[in-house]
């Protein structure tokens, strides 16, 4: 039951991260991509606090280093993203981003011998394919800084995946995600005002857009992805969690007006069927050969 109970919990995050490409993209027209950042960690580690104060007392040592590592991975990989998306087109920053479906399994392998999953990683590698449908333009530029720099940014959210599940076994999800916050808040201010800027404009549509990215995108989402990873392995996770480039679509498609594309259409079921290939190992086909192996007997 824990295992269907994570599995939603991922989806669930992937629908909110999705549908925060949209709130995204109209809260840049009101604040810089650091405020923003400054601004959703900060409500972050504030309403988790709030909300689970009394667990704080029970926050250990470990939890502050393991939830130090992790903010630093988080931030540096939304920085990177960030600083990438100056020098790249927003369709090869998504994609690129989304590499890290295929780098956590092998970082799983090299770090502690985990055998790679034949069918998870068929499932990383068709998630790829139908993330690049989704993102990229018919033509693709050569490659450019800002592609390096997402790559690397692509790197920090499948270290900050994988040792949130290497984390999550020993520690409180709530805590380890509060602590998480907490680095990534301040590496955040740190920044901030390392590049001046500290002015906000305080317009209404602007505010709504950056409180939803603070209240869901990141405070949800986040705490929902660390207790999830305590029952789901590593692969798996970055998986399901791809499916954001889905939702990412349906949103855009509702709330931004965007048109639906045939392109669009084979994205979204190379997709689906990454996470059924990953999820099941095709073990109906399994169970289907067995039985007419039965019947000619």
């Amino acid at each position: 039951m824990g295992k269907y109970i994570g599995e939603i919990m991922l989806f669930t995050t992937a629908i909110i991260w999705g549908s925060g490409f949209a709130f995204s993209a109209i809260s840049l027209n009101y604040f810089t991509p650091y405020q923003i950042l400054a601004v959703r960690f900060t409500i972050g580690v504030f309403i988790l606090s709030l909300i689970f104060y009394q667990r704080l007392k029970n926050m250990k040592k470990s939890t502050i280093k393991r939830g130090f590592i992790l903010g630093l991975l988080l931030y540096m990989a939304f920085l990177l993203q960030t600083v990438g998306l100056q020098y790249t087109t927003p369709s090869k920053n998504a994609f690129i981003t989304a590499i890290n479906v295929v780098i956590v399994p092998f970082i799983a392998f090299f770090m502690d011998k985990r055998k790679i999953d034949r069918f998870e990683l068929s499932g990383a590698f068709l998630a790829i394919i139908g993330i690049a449908f989704l993102s990229l333009e018919l033509s693709i530029s050569e490659i450019n800084l800002g592609d390096l720099l997402t790559l690397g940014c692509a790197f920090g959210f499948a270290y900050q995946i994988y040792y949130t599940a290497k984390y999550v076994k020993d520690e409180d999800p709530i805590l380890l995600t509060v602590a998480q916050m907490g680095a990534a808040a301040l590496f955040s201010w740190l920044f901030l005002f390392f590049k001046g800027e500290v002015e906000f404009a305080l317009e209404w549509k602007g505010t709504l857009s950056v409180l939803y990215l603070g209240l869901f995108s990141t405070t949800l989402a986040y705490c929902f992805q660390t207790m999830a990873q305590k029952y789901t392995n590593e692969t798996k996770t970055a998986i399901i969690l791809s499916t954001e480039a889905l939702w990412g679509m349906v949103f855009s498609i509702i709330i931004l007006s965007e048109v639906l594309t045939g392109r669009m259409i084979v994205g979204a079921f190379l997709i689906l069927t990454a996470i059924i290939l990953a999820e099941t190992k095709l073990d109906f086909l399994k169970g289907k050969s067995v039985k007419n192996i039965r019947e000619i007997k």
